[in-house]
């Protein structure tokens, strides 16, 4: 399956655009005007809403726990066919885990999906850029946000040892998730791994980028919870 995308023009006139309107102060403190808007997501994919885009993620995972995956995108077409330009229907906020490799466990191929990988899948500063970017420019209609079981970033975190070097960094970013779930009933780690997940989606929504498109119903934010003895995502709410 190949989707076909109209190409978003990168050109030098535009990317100076684009600096100056978005990366503008002006623009971030009172917010994305209509203009910028409609001058940066114009040729974003309008063939697919965020709830298709949403649907064809979950159908992906689907296919991969069920072994019907259909592999898509992934021949040397597809390769020549991307390397002109990249227009991915979804983005993924996901953790630096090797078992949870987004392209595969969504069923997804290249060109398909615009991914940032941390330990613990937090909102950092550099990842929220990243997603702006991925949403605003590149056209993406979904982030998700996929935290997974048994994650050792959130252990950590509850554990609260001393860690060496900028590790540290990263459960600090963990801590209030582990704190606002700790007198909830149930497994205390998925409880925390889950909670961690809704607070970077509410970390992402807080992005006035991000906020701008949602209320444009031109993207939704939602969180995934991956099971590591199924392969199967479920949304977190």
């Amino acid at each position: 399956m190949s989707r076909q995308y109209p190409q978003i023009n990168l050109s030098r006139r535009g990317l100076l655009k684009f600096g100056a309107g978005a990366i503008g102060t002006g623009v971030l403190t009172a917010g994305l005007s209509s203009n910028l808007l409609a001058a940066e997501t114009k040729s974003a994919p309008d063939d697919i809403t965020p709830d298709k885009a949403l649907q064809e993620l979950l159908d992906g995972n689907d296919r991969f726990v069920k072994a019907k995956r259909r592999n898509p995108n992934q021949t040397q077409s597809r390769l020549i066919e991307v390397a002109k330009g990249q227009k991915p229907f979804a983005s993924i906020l996901g953790c630096a885990d090797s078992r949870v490799p987004s392209e595969i466990v969504f069923d997804q191929g290249l060109g398909d999906l615009f991914v940032c990988r941390i330990a613990g899948n937090i909102a950092t500063t550099q990842q929220i850029g990243s997603l702006e970017f991925g949403s605003l420019v590149l056209g993406t209609k979904v982030i998700m946000v996929v935290g997974h079981e048994r994650c050792g970033a959130v252990q950590a975190a509850i554990k609260g040892d001393p860690v060496p070097g900028q590790i540290g960094s990263l459960l600090e970013a963990i801590k209030p998730s582990v704190e606002s779930s700790k007198d909830k009933s149930g497994d205390k780690l998925e409880n925390a791994c889950k909670a961690n997940i809704l607070a970077q989606v509410e970390k992402l929504k807080s992005s006035t980028v991000l906020s701008e498109l949602i209320k444009a119903e031109k993207l939704k934010i939602v969180g995934g919870y991956y099971d590591l003895d199924t392969g199967k995502i479920s949304l977190v709410s």
